[in-house]
């Protein structure tokens, strides 16, 4: 099983855009990887809400959605299946999520449990967390998802003796990366699972400088070179 780790630009509130970048993810790996990963809410942009219900519901996307469908359809035409972070309408209530498509179909949708990717002194009971951190299935792989600040507040609850993917939103300064984040966000990975695949988006307003990471044993295995597009590409049976 090969998984590629994309990071690419992504636009806050501009969806239109970043849908435009996953479909081209999908066209240039095609046949190239079984699974494609982006960061967290990279749907919609992780500063893509204002925190106004009123607002941000428009935002937000429903699992029914013409948006998710049209992923379903790629995912189908190219024949290869995608995971995402993105902002989730549920009737009234909004999530961080992270959706995986595969086969044109909607195979787990995780909802991020811990409360950091919302600016929670201003939002409502609107903006909510989810509960449930399982596995899914893929290729006779099992795999645990977890968004970002979820592996900081709580690791033990993802602990798997199988794959973690990692979709983050994280805007170090390249200096910091380098200086001390890169290998602290490894150790924090093995606090859960003995290989992690951790993710990040490229962002320029405010800056992001992106980067794509493969842990194993909290160390770096490889990774992408930040401010770089780019895809990296792991073989999961190679590694785990």
């Amino acid at each position: 099983m090969r998984v590629g780790l994309v990071a690419f630009e992504c636009k806050n509130k501009d969806v239109a855009f970043n849908m435009s970048q996953i479909e081209r993810a999908m066209r240039e790996s095609q046949g190239k990887v079984d699974l494609l990963c982006f960061g967290e809410a990279y749907l919609q942009g992780f500063d893509s809400l204002c925190w106004d219900y009123t607002i941000d519901k428009e935002m937000a996307l429903e699992l029914k959605s013409e948006t998710v469908c049209q992923l379903c359809k790629w995912s189908g035409e190219y024949g290869v299946a995608l995971l995402t972070g993105y902002i989730e309408r549920a009737k009234e209530s909004l999530y961080s999520s992270c959706i995986v498509i595969e086969g044109g179909k909607v195979l787990h949708n995780y909802r991020r449990i811990t409360k950091g990717w919302k600016e929670y002194m201003k939002t409502d009971e609107h903006y909510q967390e989810g509960n449930i951190t399982g596995e899914f299935t893929f290729h006779n792989h099992k795999i645990r998802l977890a968004l970002c600040g979820d592996m900081w507040d709580c690791p033990e609850r993802f602990k798997t003796k199988h794959l973690l993917i990692w979709p983050v939103y994280v805007n170090f300064t390249v200096e910091e990366w380098n200086c001390e984040e890169m290998a602290a966000y490894a150790r924090q990975a093995a606090l859960a699972a003995e290989h992690v695949l951790m993710v990040n988006s490229i962002d320029y307003e405010p800056r992001n400088h992106g980067g794509a990471f493969c842990f194993c044993n909290g160390q770096i295995l490889s990774r992408l070179p930040f401010d770089q597009e780019g895809i990296l590409i792991v073989d999961i049976d190679d590694v785990v």
